[in-house]
């Protein structure tokens, strides 16, 4: 029995000696691979909608969308329609009374700035619009005042009220910044400030430009303007990318 056991023991021993001459790797790997979901984004601007119920002078409605291009780029944009009714009163006096009515389009990039843990998708962007819009106007009422008139300093009435002025335009830039959180699976809600720079302002001569859909109100003397979006939104997933995540080594 002992014969048999030393014959299988010398036949083992080549074998040993060849395993021991292959280099064991026990270095630890330094990067893992897993899935990115890429897709389309789509919703709505909440505060248009809410602002429409509650202020019988406006309706509006914004529909929001972007598409995820790489780990960080995504292509955005918004569509909408607003119309918005505005006076301005003095001692009683009905200044002006106006409404604008028009739907715009915005469109350009985001830059997610955020790095998100895995299995999050958390944004906080910085980003571009380049916007159009074309609206028109009508002058409900307006008063004139006669500089003249050293007995009757008052106001006059406008001549031709409900006048409105057609094929108005304007386009501008959209510098925005905004913040996208994953409230739950696909479904997130999101806000953004943004800072507008008129390009073209395209106006009637007898009545400018006071308010603009997409832009908000247009200051005397300034082309800047201001305006702010709260959205809820879904995620299509389209497709998985693979991602390389580095991994610090641990001693």
């Amino acid at each position: 029995m002992s014969k048999y056991f030393i014959s299988i023991l010398f036949g083992l021993l080549p074998i040993l000696a060849l395993a021991q001459s292959e280099p064991i790797d026990l270095s630890q790997k330094d990067t893992i691979e897993y899935k990115e979901q890429y897709g389309l984004r789509v919703g709505a601007d909440i505060s248009k909608l809410i602002l429409s119920f509650v202020d019988e002078d406006y309706t509006g409605l914004e529909l929001v969308g972007d598409y995820r291009l790489t780990h960080k780029l995504y292509l955005a944009a918004e569509i909408g329609n607003e119309t918005k009714r505005q006076d301005e009163n003095l001692n009683n006096t009905v200044l002006y009374d106006y409404e604008t009515s028009g739907s715009y389009i915005k469109a350009g990039i985001d830059l997610n700035t955020y790095e998100n843990w895995f299995g999050m998708n958390n944004a906080i962007t910085i980003g571009g619009r380049y916007a159009v819009a074309s609206f028109s106007q009508t002058l409900n009422d307006y008063s004139l005042y006669e500089t003249n008139r050293f007995f009757n300093p008052d106001f006059l009435p406008g001549e031709n009220p409900n006048r409105e002025f057609n094929g108005l335009s304007a386009s501008w830039l959209e510098f925005v910044v905004g913040a996208k959180v994953e409230l739950f699976a696909n479904i997130f809600v999101g806000m953004s400030a943004r800072i507008g720079f008129l390009v073209t302002n395209t106006e009637d001569e007898q009545f400018p430009n006071l308010w603009i859909p997409g832009f908000n109100k247009v200051t005397d003397g300034s082309n800047f303007g201001v305006n702010y979006n709260y959205s809820i939104s879904y995620f299509i997933p389209l497709y998985k990318k693979s991602k390389k995540q580095k991994e610090e080594n641990k001693q």
